[in-house]
């Protein structure tokens, strides 16, 4: 028999739902197993709750994960930083571990809503929304992250480069937890732009490149991801192909740029039309490529 639910009151705007707060990640587990696929888990509710408020989502019940330790905390181990599924954004923010280690994170995030939002939002809540115009999703995928989930079978990694399936939509089964996110070694230099209708509003497109700079000027390790052209975070792989082993002269930029549209395959919205982001596609990708071979300069 199924958990009780709460009654609707006048003024509610989210459909009726139960409430529990899990003691482990295992409680968790075994909760929404019982509601067979329609329970949701619930952390900072900064991407869920607005759901639930326009009755996007409707689910039976929510479970409620946000005093779980074991799901906090960022743990280093050689060249590899795990952060927990609960590490909010302000932590990522100001976290000197997270800067030494992932120095692109502290960045992204700061783009991400307002002060309100960050103190709320957590790591694990924004990679299981699945959002595509998310930053952290991006970041992840770029950094070549990948998230552990844990439910009724026990363990398993995902790279983050195989977890969605579409717009919100991820391979993780509805009564699995994403508990963690593990990141290996980050590349040295980074760059980050993002193109909004106003200041911290949802991304029209976004745009990431990391890489080493070699002692003899070359680049290595090169990966460029872009988010908001398609429906999820994507590589362009052969735009990172085109400037890999170069100095990031403006002529291998310019071909990187081109390339990028390949991957190409932008939505119209209330924010954008398919066209404009396709034209910004070049843009950026030079945009972010010419500062990330600044930084290397410096």
């Amino acid at each position: 028999m199924r958990p009780g639910r709460f009654a609707e009151e006048p003024g509610v705007k989210p459909a009726p739902f139960g409430y529990h707060r899990a003691a482990s990640v295992a409680d968790a587990v075994s909760l929404l197993s019982v509601y067979e696929g329609s329970a949701r888990v619930i952390a900072g509710g900064q991407s869920l709750m607005p759901m639930l408020n326009m009755r996007l989502l409707r689910p039976d019940a929510l479970v409620d994960v946000n005093g779980l330790r074991e799901l906090a905390g960022i743990r280093p181990s050689g060249e590899t930083t795990t952060l927990g599924a609960l590490v909010r954004y302000t932590e990522i923010e100001r976290s000197p571990l997270i800067a030494e280690r992932l120095g692109l994170l502290p960045g992204m995030v700061r783009h991400v809503g307002d002060r309100q939002v960050r103190n709320r939002g957590t790591i694990g809540g924004s990679l299981a929304h699945g959002d595509p115009t998310g930053e952290l999703p991006l970041a992840c995928l770029v950094l070549g992250a990948a998230v552990m989930v844990t439910g009724p079978a026990g363990r398993r990694q995902v790279p983050v480069a195989e977890l969605y399936q579409g717009p919100y939509a991820t391979v993780i089964e509805p009564d699995e937890v994403l508990t963690e996110v593990v990141f290996p070694r980050s590349p040295r230099h980074f760059a980050f732009a993002e193109q909004c209708r106003r200041h911290n509003d949802f991304a029209v497109i976004s745009v990431v490149a990391v890489g080493d700079r070699e002692p003899d000027g070359t680049w290595s390790g090169v990966r460029i991801g872009l988010g908001g052209i398609a429906d999820q975070p994507v590589l362009a792989g052969d735009a990172a192909a085109a400037v890999s082993g170069s100095r990031l002269p403006d002529e291998s930029i310019n071909d990187a740029a081109e390339a990028a549209l390949e991957v190409a395959d932008p939505p119209s919205d209330v924010r954008a039309s398919a066209e404009y982001r396709r034209h910004l596609v070049p843009v950026y990708v030079r945009r972010v490529l010419t500062a990330l071979r600044s930084a290397g300069a410096e």
